[in-house]
């Protein structure tokens, strides 16, 4: 098997990617521009020249046997990138598909915050527990939800968008997906820049914000001034944070999750938002509920968000590596269905018509449903050789059903 896979977490901003190795070690990793392409061919055209020049760099040709992407409102049933607000493009689109042609390699795709989920359960902050809910603060506000160690992922795929949870009901604020008062709309890193634009329109008192040019304001401008002393931009995370902790209270008593695990640009901001939010979480939170679920910050670095899309995109390769080496068993005929069963130990024929076959085998999980093509000539030179088929069809299929259980579990 080729060592390495491809992971790209793609944001509204930024797209990071990076090369990771079977143990989740991000071998090289770089990034380019979200928001500078205005059409999704462009962007796809910009991602393959600088990751050839990253897998060429690190002596990766012909060694990378799949891609994994985590993106905003990506759907892994279809590969398709739908009703994606924070990009800059059309949508829907079929990304998994145009990825996977211009590279030649086969590619997976997920939404980004149960990417991340899936990159904590297995390297970061998440690692033991089995509920918890995964927020990523950046350009919107996304979530993956864990449950009995398991993505919710709905019977759409589309389960767990908490950033569109309604905190105004009344005068809120449009969010980009049409309706106003979402959480996303506040607690982004571009809500936290609408707070800065309000408060230094409604507000008199002076404030390191008021050098800048008002729409050019930026979550890091706030930052950066509230760590400088500014006691507007502390308020304006003062805000966010109490938001975001009523928000975690009322998704507390539908999961009751172990943790709220914190990712992304603004989630660095550490304390500032972190102090305001337990303290609203606290506030608000049911009774039964109070004291239990922590607030941590993810373990994962930024720049190795590839591991996260990576972890699903391993797994599908090694399925489809398990799936192309099965013996093709599809042409073996009921006398040679007969001669199996005898030597095998006593596998039953449970149907057959000139179509059909069906076979249990004792110990056997599931029916074995054959194309009997019925009556031909036996293609095996002997029963041994039945055996050996059947014997390698079943250990392969277990892996299989093995990997895909690991892969349903990480919302694949």
């Amino acid at each position: 098997m080729k060592p390495y896979v491809v992971g790209i977490d793609l944001g509204g901003t930024n797209t990071v990617f990076g090369i990771v190795d079977a143990r989740g070690v991000v071998i090289a990793s770089s990034s380019i521009k979200t928001c500078k392409h205005n059409t999704v061919d462009g962007f796809i055209e910009d991602l393959y020249v600088e990751l050839t020049r990253l897998i060429k760099a690190n002596d990766a040709e012909g060694k990378i046997h799949g891609i994994g992407i985590g993106a905003p409102n990506a759907n892994y049933y279809t590969g398709m990138i739908e009703d994606a607000v924070n990009l800059p493009w059309s949508t829907p689109i079929p990304l998994a598909k145009l990825v996977s042609e211009k590279f030649g390699i086969p590619v997976t795709i997920t939404n980004d915050a149960n990417a991340a989920a899936i990159g904590e359960m297995t390297y970061g902050a998440a690692r033991g527990l089995k509920d918890f809910i995964m927020i990523t603060l950046g350009t919107g506000v996304g979530s993956g939800i864990v449950i009995n160690g398991q993505l919710v992922y709905g019977h759409d795929g589309f389960a767990g968008e908490l950033g569109h949870v309604i905190m105004k009901r009344n005068n809120g604020r449009l969010c980009g997906c049409g309706r106003t008062g979402c959480l996303e709309a506040y607690c982004s890193a571009t809500g936290v820049a609408r707070t800065a634009r309000e408060f230094l329109e409604i507000r008199k008192e002076p404030s390191l914000l008021r050098n800048l040019h008002i729409e050019e304001i930026t979550s890091k401008d706030v930052y950066d001034a509230a760590m400088s002393g500014d006691a507007l931009a502390k308020e304006i995370f003062d805000y966010t944070g109490d938001l975001l902790g009523q928000a975690f209270a009322d998704m507390v008593v539908f999961s009751s999750p172990e943790a709220f695990i914190l990712f992304g640009g603004l989630a660095r901001s550490g304390e500032l938002l972190l102090r305001p939010l337990r303290e609203s979480l606290d506030r608000n939170i049911m009774s039964i509920f109070k004291g239990k679920p922590k607030v941590l910050l993810s373990e994962l670095k930024e720049a190795d968000a590839a591991i996260r899309q990576a972890r699903i995109a391993d797994i599908t390769a090694r399925i489809e590596d398990l799936r192309a080496s099965l013996p093709d068993v599809s042409d073996i005929s009921l006398v040679n269905v007969a001669v199996t069963s005898r030597l095998y130990g006593g596998g039953m024929v449970t149907e057959h018509n000139l179509n059909t076959i069906r076979v249990r085998f004792p110990g056997a999980t599931k029916t074995f449903i054959l194309d009997a093509k019925f009556p031909q000539r036996p293609t095996f030179e002997n029963d041994a050789d039945v055996v050996a088929a059947y014997t390698e069809y079943t250990s392969i299929s277990g892996k299989i059903e093995k990997l895909e259980k690991q892969l349903k579990q990480l919302g694949g």
